[in-house]
């Protein structure tokens, strides 16, 4: 591996050996991520997201599985046509090739196509051959069941990563709320947990010192589970993987790189190691994975598109109210606010579990999100105050069942929240986080699954606990139904570039009453 010696992400660049094919020929340097700037940062970073990994620096894992265990049968490793699987993986060359709408932007969501099996990566190779009928190999799960199609792993929809940054300080900050809550409870108390309006229900601390979560509510069953019944509960507040399954968008990356390329990180997989069995080691740096994260975070927030028209506009104005007052907004939340200074986005995450660089482990990297010179456009502080950043990403973080309990279809075969020798595994999953709408409508296709491709099918997906927000919007009159649909319809990802957060539809900035009481002035 060939290391950047103190140049800039953008500077001279070190030619690769003649005759080499690799996508990356330069990684930086551990601690050389506390000397560069956070625009050299960035495009590291960018070209990390970008690379298309080859096998000269790592891609593929012949001898181990996206979790990063060992092959159930390492006497058939994962090269010349077992290389890449589309279930069980590894299934892409590039982050971007997955993630890269709307507007070809790496870091965006994706088409139907980029659909993951989320969980299908315990397998050593998918065949669904019934012949083979050794475990986790090609065709039976752990029990020894056979696999299909559809219960190898969850179907999802890949989704972008606009406004990673201000959504994952939003998790931390509603995280050590209500660990403070927690923290003061005295023996025998029950306190409700409330951070910037959204209720996580009720943590009770017994008269034994134990505690009792059954009463916490939207929080993943890690972060209400314990070792031992007198250890607290984490409740940390897990904003990525629709259901609530992952921490930072660090962990995401450590995961991602070993899942869906085959490269392996030092963090996570240790310096000088090659547990794969590919001939190379240290293939992305601890510097790479802070540089690769950073550019996560500094993605563009979405904004609103309200075009000029009389008619749109007012129905717009109509369906933003329609959808508060049906109560669409009890979950999807307009805004949330950042405060004291929550928009310094730092490296590592406080609450990263572990194989996840931790703070105190190094040196912390600290990205201002309002800066000028990040991917426009940007959230900046409000004026007068300038002590509150608003995040009008229209959701509140919590996981909720929003299935239909009479359709066993609508759950996801697989619980990605408990461990697959537990039962509760097998039992499925019916919880997910309230989607993000901003940027929704030029992200399809829509929903968890990604199986719809309108928004009017979305909100009619809606059952559990959105069942009567669903059947409100149904008792509306046409013309409201239609006009919430339009307010949907501004919530897009703007192009690379625009510096306004509501624009018209030739992009140009707006400012009219509807265009400020849209984002929350």
């Amino acid at each position: 591996m060939t290391i950047y010696q103190g140049l800039a992400a953008d500077g001279p660049w070190q030619r690769a050996p003649l005759g080499s094919e690799v996508s990356v020929p330069q990684h930086l340097a551990d601690d050389q991520e506390f000397t560069l700037s956070i625009p050299d940062l960035l495009s590291h970073g960018k070209r990390l997201f970008a690379a298309v990994w080859t096998e000269q620096e790592g891609g593929g894992r012949p001898l181990s599985k996206g979790t990063g265990k060992q092959l159930t049968d390492p006497s058939a490793p994962l090269t010349g046509n077992r290389a890449f699987n589309r279930i069980s993986a590894p299934d892409a060359n590039s982050c971007a090739g997955c993630h890269n709408a709307p507007y070809g932007i790496p870091g965006g969501g994706g088409d139907f196509v980029t659909n993951v099996f989320v969980l299908g990566h315990r397998f050593d190779f998918v065949t669904f051959d019934p012949k083979d009928q050794m475990p986790t190999r090609g065709s039976v799960d752990e029990h020894g069941e056979p696999v299909s199609l559809q219960t190898v792993g969850n179907f999802r929809a890949t989704t972008g990563l606009f406004g990673a940054g201000y959504l994952e300080m939003l998790a931390r900050q509603m995280t050590a709320d209500i660990q403070a809550i927690r923290d003061r409870l005295k023996l025998g108390e029950t306190a409700e947990l409330w951070t910037k309006g959204v209720y996580f229900g009720k943590l009770t601390r017994r008269p034994d010192a134990t505690w009792d979560t059954s009463q916490v509510e939207g929080l993943s069953r890690m972060s209400v589970t314990s070792p031992t019944p007198l250890d607290r509960p984490t409740l940390v507040i897990r904003p990525w993987h629709q259901a609530g399954n992952v921490v930072s968008i660090r962990e995401f990356s450590n995961n991602a790189y070993n899942h869906h390329h085959g490269i392996q990180t030092e963090e996570r997989f240790g310096r000088d190691t090659d547990l794969d069995g590919d001939g190379f080691t240290n293939e992305m740096t601890r510097a790479d994975m802070t540089a690769v994260s950073l550019y996560q975070a500094a993605m563009a927030v979405p904004g609103r598109v309200i075009p000029r028209d009389p008619q749109i506009e007012q129905a717009v104005a109509v369906g933003e109210a329609a959808f508060a007052r049906i109560g669409c907004a009890r979950c999807h939340v307009p805004a949330l606010a950042l405060d004291h200074q929550g928009w310094l986005y730092t490296e590592p995450n406080p609450y990263n579990p572990a194989t996840n660089l931790k703070p105190g482990e190094t040196q912390t990297v600290t990205m201002d999100l309002t800066s000028p010179e990040l991917p426009q456009p940007r959230l900046t502080p409000l004026l007068p105050e300038r002590d509150r950043v608003i995040v009008p990403a229209y959701t509140d973080l919590k996981l909720h069942d929003i299935t239909d309990p009479n359709e066993p279809a609508e759950a996801e075969v697989l619980d990605m929240n408990w461990f697959v020798w537990s039962p509760k595994f097998s039992g499925g999953n019916r919880r997910f986080l309230t989607k993000r709408l901003w940027g929704c409508a030029n992200e399809p296709p829509f929903f968890h699954h990604g199986l719809f491709t309108t928004l009017r099918q979305s909100v009619l997906g809606h059952h559990g606990e959105a069942l009567a927000e669903r059947q409100a919007f149904q008792a509306l009159p046409e013309y409201e139904q239609n006009a919430l649909i339009e307010f949907l319809k501004t919530l897009q990802v703007l192009p690379p570039g625009t510096r306004q957060l509501v624009v018209d539809e030739r992009f140009q900035p707006r400012n009219s009453v509807t265009v400020n009481a849209a984002v929350g002035k």
